[in-house]
């Protein structure tokens, strides 16, 4: 008959413990039913920004930056001359994203925004553990995200930041995350002419690129960073094009700057 001593009694009861610590940290780290995981389609700009960079204040008195904003389905139809009125002159609006979604109410968004005077652009939301870079890159161009040389039209943007429906960085290494980034950007050069623009926020990229420094010479930044400065920036970039510094500005929500005035956003606009 065995003998049950004091000391197996005691490591069986760690060995207990340490595994319930580990059920438990899966748990927390796992969204707790299917209803934490928001459905398809809706997301969009900036919505992993409180929740992993948090908020502060807002920038004042920054002279020689335009005011812009960014719109999606979450905003539906929009209010474009009252932000017209305030001193909006630019925005974008979302597009697509992956290669199974197109916003419902892009063209009130994409064409009101032109209606009322304003310089506008779309954006692409990627998802890239759903297709490729280049076949997303083309669903982006095909279904709105073209560019036209009128003035009027700033280059597409490519939304690349924490993934709402999974894994921060789409289950995917940095290297295989910045041959995806390539590869939606030469497509998107390949189709239009233009080199997109690059929205992220510099935590995200930090982790889920390595910090990759190789598209600041040609794509222009916009930042996300929720603060009264736009901090440090992610390697490659000088400086940003765009700042999104609000989530919680008059009207829609989404606030930005864009870093120059008027004549420097239709510089952009004309490639």
């Amino acid at each position: 008959m065995p003998v049950l001593r004091p000391g197996n009694t005691r490591s069986r009861r760690l060995t207990l413990a340490g595994a319930l610590l580990a059920v438990l940290s899966l748990l927390l780290a796992t969204p707790s039913s299917a209803a934490d995981v928001p459905p398809r389609g809706s997301a969009h700009m900036g919505m992993g920004v409180i929740p992993h960079d948090g908020q502060g204040g807002t920038p004042v008195g920054r002279a020689a930056q335009t005011e812009g904003v960014d719109v999606s389905s979450h905003q539906g139809n929009v209010a474009w001359p009252t932000l017209w009125n305030s001193g909006v002159k630019w925005a974008y609006v979302k597009a697509t994203e992956g290669t199974y979604y197109q916003n419902p109410y892009f063209g009130q968004q994409y064409n009101g925004s032109y209606n009322v005077g304003m310089i506008r652009g779309a954006y692409h939301f990627a998802t890239p553990d759903t297709a490729g870079g280049a076949a997303q890159a083309n669903y982006f161009v095909d279904h709105g995200g073209g560019w036209s040389r009128d003035g009027r039209t700033l280059p597409g943007a490519l939304d690349i930041e924490w993934n709402p429906y999974g894994a921060a960085c789409y289950g995917k290494t940095a290297s295989a995350m910045v041959t995806w980034i390539r590869d939606f950007l030469n497509q998107y050069r390949a189709r239009t002419g233009r080199d997109a623009v690059i929205y992220t926020a510099t935590s995200w990229w930090k982790q889920c690129t390595g910090n990759y420094a190789g598209f600041g010479a040609v794509n222009p930044l916009w930042i996300a960073r929720y603060a009264t400065a736009v901090g440090e920036l992610p390697a490659g970039w000088a400086y940003q094009t765009m700042w999104q510094y609000t989530s919680t500005g008059p009207t829609v929500g989404d606030h930005n700057k864009f870093n120059g005035a008027l004549d420097r956003v239709q510089a952009l606009a004309l490639g």
